[in-house]
């Protein structure tokens, strides 16, 4: 074993590291994730957690699904909190896997304020989010700046399940050129009306990412006004990342993953070069 894998730190019993899985893709693990698997004596993973992730994990150690999805019946997240210290305080060493990033719309700070509660010592491992990892996976960054200097992050839905209230949606309209969504599509309709109610064009590029970083990816790119009924139409099942703004446009220049099966990329998407002629002109 080489020193850099000597210098990984140890999970002690009675400890919780609260990792996060990435956006499915096994490669996109980070060295601290890994060595979590292959240490722990418990794993409680969520749903988003792709499968092949759990391969790694240590010959006997016990895996426990704790997964919630909206519409169905799911774990309460305080029962999963309670089942994190009473494996530690069993002495097991308890790896909480969650896709994404733990601390990003990942209700990690919940669990960890738990595990403070009960005086459990934990490790937090960020993992690479979805609305950046997943959107990259699609060939759309979140930043370019000859598109935009803003982004934000925000969920499509509350606790309650309803498009969350406490959201300025006019304020995000108007103030972040580029709109990155979790847990949207059930909600597109209104969310799309409330972001050109507030002034966003109906034509501006939309993209749905399901499954992101995996084989089964699939991406649709639409417009706001179209969204909801082309999001239907295409029959794509969340959870799904969903991004509003120029961005989307990049997709037919930097969808490496559609130019290793054959598709054609465009070397101009925002047309700065023939704008740059007329200029010169």
């Amino acid at each position: 074993m080489s020193d850099w894998q000597d210098n990984l730190p140890k999970m002690k019993p009675g400890e919780v590291w609260l990792v996060g899985a990435g956006p499915g893709d096994p490669g996109l693990l980070t060295l601290h994730a890994a060595n979590a698997l292959a240490q722990a004596d418990v794993i409680v993973h969520d749903a988003l957690v792709n499968a092949d992730c759990l391969k790694l994990a240590r010959t006997g150690a016990l895996v426990e699904y704790a997964g919630k999805r909206g519409g169905k019946p799911s774990a309460k997240q305080r029962d999963i909190s309670l089942r994190l210290v009473e494996l530690a305080r069993a002495g097991h060493r308890v790896l909480r896997l969650k896709g994404g990033d733990p601390f990003v719309f990942g209700r990690g700070g919940e669990e960890a304020l738990t595990l403070v509660e009960h005086h459990i010592p934990f490790r937090i491992v960020p993992g690479i989010t979805a609305g950046i990892g997943g959107l990259a996976y699609a060939g759309i960054p979140v930043t370019h700046r000859d598109t935009n200097h803003t982004v934000t992050f925000l969920t499509g839905h509350d606790s309650s399940g309803l498009v969350p209230d406490r959201v300025d949606w006019d304020g995000v309209a108007r103030g972040s050129q580029v709109i990155v969504m979790y847990m949207a599509m059930k909600h597109i309709s209104t969310i799309a009306s409330r972001l050109i109610e507030a002034g966003r064009a109906a034509d501006e590029p939309v993209a749905f990412v399901t499954d992101a970083s995996t084989e089964s990816q699939a991406v649709l790119e639409t417009t706001l006004a179209r969204a909801a009924e082309d999001v239907t139409a295409s029959g794509l099942q969340p959870p799904a990342i969903v991004v509003v703004g120029q961005v989307v446009r990049l997709r037919s220049a930097l969808d490496w993953m559609g130019a290793a099966q054959g598709r054609v990329l465009v070397a101009d998407p925002l047309g700065y070069r023939a704008i740059a002629r007329k200029d010169s002109a």
